[in-house]
């Protein structure tokens, strides 16, 4: 997954286009987003100029904004891992794809825009069924529930899942996949409605509140034989409490570390007191309780990348046949005060599903 190229600040090559962008312009709260009008570059060998329609918001967006996120470029850059949009121009060397091609791009960072730069590798078709913003509601939380899942954990028919913030975007898009895959769901929300959602619309087997003491709730539901495979964004107690759930051979798959985020700027304290909970584990204790501790981080698998086409190829078709699909909470337009507005959305965790920037 390359990034997009550098916005130019100069003038292109061939002739002046001007787009727009939001940038984080300064670690802090959501109002350090910034817009801007900027010169885009010509498409390049391998490259395709793509007209943004919808960009999807993750909570990496919000930690990229807070200054929590380990890799990001100098500021200022506009975040945003997952677009859909229109192939505008296409550089040399470019024959899989056409002008006026609806596609989605996978990227590392520079999403919030209207239009972008980017290699013609990281782009996707998708189905003619779905919308721009559910298009561009799937690559990153689909992706990443589907790796963790089944790359990772390796789950199969009949195991018992544990899915902590099962109502968020990766978790909603876990427990379709879960379910759809045979197992039996049990997962983590922070409300009734959210709860209430997981169970009914999406076909987990239980939902617990996961603001208060959820361990024994689980416990009780599954029984001393425990869970077989957890996926944990949390971290802190919560993945203390995912590890004692552990049946033998069960696998816990943490993929963030989100009560580092408890408001909306940076807390270096509160960053280090969630990082201080989170257990440190030594090999022996796995050994003892035969169990596996797994990590993943879907935008650092370069060398992995025959991994993804086939399995965003396969989640796309499932979403057209309605098999799968993304929850959508709520869109926002793809404006600096969009942007703003999206991130309080997501910092209150009022979302159910994702939140989409929409042009």
């Amino acid at each position: 997954m390359a990034p997009p190229r550098r916005h130019s600040r100069s003038l292109p090559r061939a002739r002046s286009i001007r787009t727009t962008a939001v940038l984080i312009s300064r670690h802090g709260p959501p109002e350090a987003l910034v817009g801007r009008e900027i010169s885009l570059a010509d498409p390049g060998d391998g490259e395709v100029h793509l007209r943004v329609e919808a960009a999807g918001v993750n909570f990496a967006d919000l930690a990229m904004r807070m200054g929590l996120y380990g890799t990001v470029p100098p500021l200022p850059f506009s975040p945003g891992f997952e677009v859909a949009g229109v192939v505008a121009r296409r550089g040399t060397n470019v024959t899989e794809f056409h002008e006026g091609d609806r596609v989605v791009a996978l990227i590392r960072y520079g999403g919030y825009a209207r239009d972008l730069i980017i290699p013609a590798k990281n782009l996707f078709r998708y189905p003619e069924s779905l919308t721009p913003a559910q298009a561009a509601a799937i690559p990153v939380v689909f992706l990443t529930a589907h790796i963790a899942l089944f790359t990772t954990a390796h789950a199969t028919e009949g195991e018992t899942a544990l899915i902590l913030g099962a109502a968020g975007g990766v978790g909603t898009a876990a427990v379709q996949l879960a379910v759809e895959a045979g197992l039996r769901v049990v997962g983590t929300a922070g409300t009734e409605a959210k709860r209430a959602f997981v169970c009914r619309e999406l076909g987990a087997a239980a939902c617990f509140d996961s603001r208060g003491d959820w361990e024994p709730s689980v416990l009780g539901h599954v029984g001393h034989r425990g869970i077989d495979v957890a996926l944990d964004p949390v971290g802190g107690e919560a993945t203390s409490a995912c590890l004692r759930l552990l049946a033998p051979f069960g696998r816990l798959v943490f993929y963030g570390l989100s009560q580092a985020m408890p408001g909306q700027s940076r807390s270096w304290p509160r960053a280090a007191w969630a990082w201080l909970r989170t257990p440190r584990i030594h090999p022996l204790s796995l050994v003892e309780r035969n169990t596996g501790v797994l990590g993943i981080h879907l935008l650092h698998l370069q060398r992995k990348e025959q991994l993804l086409r086939p399995a965003m190829e396969s989640i796309y078709a499932r979403a057209a046949a309605g098999r799968l699909r993304p929850i959508i909470d709520r869109t926002f337009p793809l404006t600096r005060d969009g942007a703003v507005a999206a991130h309080h959305h997501l910092h209150g965790r009022r979302a159910t599903g994702k939140v989409v920037l929409t042009a």
